[in-house]
């Protein structure tokens, strides 16, 4: 049975340092894309509407990240309810779907025509981004996986993890990380289908 969180258990992490870093960190992230997409856009109407022609490769391979996504949520519910085996494989089910994506996405880019056309340089470089930013994030998945995988082989380390407030406030912080990461690429995408449709 999951333990029901104690009152101001977690509102005593609220200014934890980690808490800081993302909220810092995603607020950076949301000023560099809006920045580019904005020198985008501008671009795109300095060249007449260019079109661009976006590999569909992009559109699919979002499946695999809301995949990721999606697993990584499930991660967080099951530590919630202390069940140690859907945790575990929903860490990796998450590791192996980002994996998927980032490999697709080299796939994608051999696709992408960018002799001479603004548009497509510009997806270029914004999924490039966005893959380094998904790459960073893998090593603090990483070591939720080995120390999941680690701690929990025993009944007293398993309860002792489940216990941990702040390791459950670093897997939120990393569920929010990854779900912006995750609304990021859609917005990406939407937004170049978007000026093609009424290019």
């Amino acid at each position: 049975m999951s333990r029901p969180p104690q009152f101001g258990e977690y509102n005593a992490l609220r200014l934890h340092p980690s808490s800081i870093i993302v909220t810092l960190l995603l607020l950076g992230l949301s000023a560099l894309f809006l920045g580019f997409s904005g020198a985008y856009i501008y671009s795109r109407v300095q060249n007449h509407g260019q079109t661009v022609e976006l590999p569909m490769v992009f559109v699919f391979n979002s499946v695999f990240l809301l995949g990721s996504s999606a697993c990584l949520w499930l991660a967080n519910k099951a530590y919630s309810e202390d069940n140690t085996a859907r945790y575990q494989n929903a860490l990796w089910g998450t590791l192996a779907l980002t994996l998927v994506f980032l490999a697709a996405q080299f796939y994608g880019w051999q696709l992408l025509d960018t002799k001479g056309k603004i548009g497509e340089q510009y997806v270029k470089a914004l999924s490039i981004m966005h893959f380094l930013h998904v790459v960073g994030g893998l090593p603090f998945l990483g070591l939720f996986i080995y120390t999941a995988n680690r701690r929990m082989r025993e009944p007293v380390s398993v309860l002792v993890y489940f216990s941990d407030p702040e390791k459950k406030l670093k897997l939120r912080l990393l569920n929010l990380y990854w779900h912006f990461l995750d609304g990021l690429w859609l917005f990406l995408v939407a937004l170049f289908l978007l000026t093609k449709l009424v290019g």
